[in-house]
């Protein structure tokens, strides 16, 4: 018996399927669509010719594969392993694939970013929009700098600040380490065993790293309290699930994990803080760790998680905003003792 495709129905036939898997699992149709063009944008990037050098990350990884949280992430992370996309540059750098000095990473990244953004103008976003068509998704891609846009026409009406359209953020300064190969299915595919939706099976960022990721992001924007963008609030509800996991608790006795991502922000990430000093990675990571802003900063976060909340982004979770900061302290807290 030949398969049926979700790809291949009337644009009908496709709302119906997408209304019953919504009132089963309680979840907003546009949600669910956006979900299927996130598999199959994974499916085409990772099966491309430099699908091997390509590492998933980021927020939509822990929900997707490692199911750790349980908000919707619209966005991909997608690092082009370093030594596979600038091996002339990394022959000088150490075993993580760091430059030696502070002068070699400027000249790396004076080098890696406009290299980058032609790769992803001129290879990743004709690639990505002819394979999309192939598959029977044919999409509107654009590249901005080192970013991917593909917009869809959507079959439901997304509200709020959710796009018909899937950003796919690409970064070319680390190798993604640790890593592991994992598949990734479509949240509707369970609920509607007669279809077939799309698959992926890309490299995954281990989440314990995304984990010091975050945490040390999160640092940052406390000792700045500097107001960042829309859905910044994420970062803390991510760690608190990833702690409600055991991630986080991995995470906090991976001293060495904690170390390489320190190294590597303090190379390509130097940020100062409110009073214009130099934020200290390595001391973040060794019981000094920030977790909870406070001031304009927290009232901001506040104000962009209830954003978060209206928009059905967090699913079916309603965890009150100050609970979610008292979760982040004791994560804080336990950082700094591990530390």
């Amino acid at each position: 018996m030949a398969e049926t495709r979700f790809q291949h129905l009337s644009t009908i036939e496709r709302r119906d399927a997408l209304d019953v898997v919504a009132r089963r699992l309680g979840r907003a149709t546009f949600l669910l669509e956006k979900d299927i063009w996130i598999v199959t944008t994974l499916a085409v990037l990772f099966e491309a010719p430099f699908g091997p050098h390509l590492v998933f990350k980021g927020g939509t990884s822990l929900s997707k594969v490692w199911r750790a949280i349980h908000r919707f992430s619209e966005d991909i992370d997608i690092t082009y392993d370093i030594r596979g996309f600038a091996p002339d540059l990394v022959v000088g750098g150490d075993e993580e694939a760091l430059p030696p000095t502070r002068s070699q990473e400027r000249r790396w990244t004076r080098a890696i970013r406009p290299r980058l953004a032609e790769w992803v103008s001129d290879t990743a976003g004709p690639l990505v929009q002819e394979e999309l068509a192939k598959a029977g998704f044919p999409a509107r891609v654009r590249a901005e700098a080192e970013r991917l846009y593909i917009g869809y026409e959507p079959l439901f009406e997304p509200r709020g600040i959710v796009k018909p359209e899937v950003q796919v953020d690409f970064g070319a300064r680390s190798t993604g380490e640790p890593h592991v190969v994992h598949a990734v299915a479509c949240d509707a595919a369970p609920h509607l065993p007669g279809l077939t939706f799309p698959r992926a099976e890309p490299a995954v960022m281990l989440p314990e790293r995304t984990f010091w990721e975050k945490a040390t992001s999160m640092h940052v924007y406390c000792l700045q309290g500097r107001v960042r963008g829309e859905r910044w609030s994420r970062h803390w509800h991510d760690l608190v699930r990833l702690d409600d996991a055991g991630i986080a608790a991995r995470a906090l006795a991976d001293h060495e994990l904690a170390a390489a991502v320190a190294r590597h922000k303090a190379m390509f990430f130097r940020e100062n803080d409110a009073n214009r000093e130099r934020i200290d990675y390595h001391a973040a990571v060794s019981g000094r760790l920030r977790l909870v802003p406070s001031g304009t900063a927290q009232e901001s976060l506040a104000d962009d998680y209830a954003s978060m909340l209206a928009t059905g982004m967090l699913m079916d979770e309603d965890e009150p905003f100050g609970t979610l900061m008292e979760r982040c302290a004791l994560i804080e807290e336990r950082a700094n003792t591990h530390g």
